[in-house]
């Protein structure tokens, strides 16, 4: 789960809202990595932005954007290893590298690119189901 404060939230719903819930509107119109926090800047696709000034700039923390890739399974595939001492082979998930240290050395364009739609459909996600339980304990 990633965390999303109240302001960030509330500047969600609005997106939500302008691209009248269809949720396949919203973009990532830039993106940027430091190393420490992954921002994104989202846009309506029907409403292209002429500066990122007036696009909606989400910022995760690494530690937070690691936990996604982990979660999507990104920074592994599944194969087959031999058990070190009982001699038998086993499937099993295959961490290429850990989540940050894949996303920056490992990852093509492609998957980096997956990373961060993953990112925005969990915080997507997360923010009407989070709402949808709010209103169910009415």
């Amino acid at each position: 789960m990633i965390k999303i404060n109240q302001k960030l939230k509330n500047k969600l719903w609005w997106l939500v809202i302008s691209v009248d819930y269809d949720y396949s509107r919203i973009s990532i119109a830039d993106h940027d990595f430091n190393g420490e926090t992954l921002n994104l800047w989202l846009e309506d696709k029907h409403d292209f932005k002429n500066s990122l000034d007036e696009c909606l700039l989400v910022e995760l923390p690494a530690k937070q954007f690691a936990k996604q890739i982990k979660a999507e399974n990104l920074n592994s595939y599944e194969g087959s290893k031999m058990h070190p001492t009982k001699n038998f082979v086993y499937k099993t998930r295959i961490e290429i590298s850990e989540p940050i240290t894949w996303y920056l050395d490992d990852a093509t364009v492609t998957e980096q690119q997956w990373a961060r739609e993953a990112v925005l459909k969990q915080l997507l996600t997360q923010l009407v189901e989070t709402e949808a339980r709010g209103i169910e304990e009415w």
